[in-house]
């Protein structure tokens, strides 16, 4: 297998959707949920168990406290954070549910990655971060300039710019430049239950002169590598956080690294999106 093929296999690692049961809200599958999970919440005040899987049937005025009850009863950890409830990325919000809870319910779930790009004469410069050792997901991995999961109530872009000052000490004038290039997707079976991810990947040409600073405990340090030397990284090394190996692969097609016209590379662009 490719090296680069390697990372896209791990991230749609999942054996199949049609083991778990879909979930609905208004008619519409918004997530999947373990058989077990489901045959408990099917006899609880708000859910409605039928033949093609199982409805939140609670007033839409009701579906947050709802969700919370049930993501309680099943024991997952709560971040304090909520995220929108979609049946498709696009599609408008029916519910809001903690981020913790979100892979347990099968649930899509957004986020942002950017990619700091500095072009020299030499050839393009690529920042990268160190993940903080005390992160509960990749501690100490490295990770894109700018990443994170979009809360409720926002959309991708307004995430990337509240994401860049908190992260980077990127003023927002500056994190406004950047400019979408890609949507990847993959669908992952984790402990915590099923990732269903669409990661919206922004490039973000900086200053020579400008360099990031960590604002909060997300990030240890910035560093500014060559590109070929990132390329080498996320072909050979095994520290670089697991979706962030998509967004850079998509990177390295895009700026030449590896050529999308060949057979890897066309098996790579096409590994890069899979319907949620």
């Amino acid at each position: 297998m490719s090296p680069f093929l390697r990372h896209i296999a791990a991230c749609n690692n999942h054996p199949g959707l049609h083991l778990l049961r879909p979930w609905r809200i208004e008619g519409a599958t918004v997530g999947y949920l373990a058989p077990a999970d489901a045959a408990r919440l099917a006899v609880v005040p708000g859910w409605q168990d039928g033949a093609a899987g199982l409805d939140l049937v609670a007033p839409a005025a009701a579906r947050t406290a709802t969700l919370a009850a049930a993501a309680a009863a099943l024991g997952t950890r709560n971040r304090g954070e909520l995220f929108d409830v979609r049946s498709a990325p696009d599609s408008p919000a029916l519910a809001v549910l903690d981020r913790g809870a979100i892979p347990r319910f099968g649930v899509i779930g957004q986020g942002v990655h950017v990619n700091g790009l500095v072009r020299r004469p030499d050839g393009v410069q690529v920042w990268i971060g160190w993940r903080s050792k005390a992160k509960a997901v990749a501690p100490g991995q490295l990770d894109n300039l700018v990443a994170g999961g979009t809360p409720a109530g926002l959309d991708a872009f307004a995430c990337l710019v509240k994401e860049a000052g908190e992260e980077a000490s990127i003023p927002a004038e500056l994190a406004r430049q950047a400019r979408p290039v890609a949507r990847i997707s993959y669908v992952m079976q984790v402990p915590e239950g099923t990732r269903r991810d669409m990661m919206h990947v922004y490039d973000l040409d900086l200053p020579p002169d400008f360099t990031p600073r960590p604002n909060d405990n997300e990030v240890e340090r910035f560093e500014l590598w060559p590109i070929a030397r990132l390329f080498a990284h996320v072909r050979d090394a095994v520290d670089v956080k697991f979706n962030v190996n998509l967004a850079l692969i998509d990177l390295f097609l895009r700026e030449g690294l590896i050529d999308p016209a060949g057979a890897e590379g066309q098996a790579l662009r096409q590994g890069l999106y899979r319907p949620l």
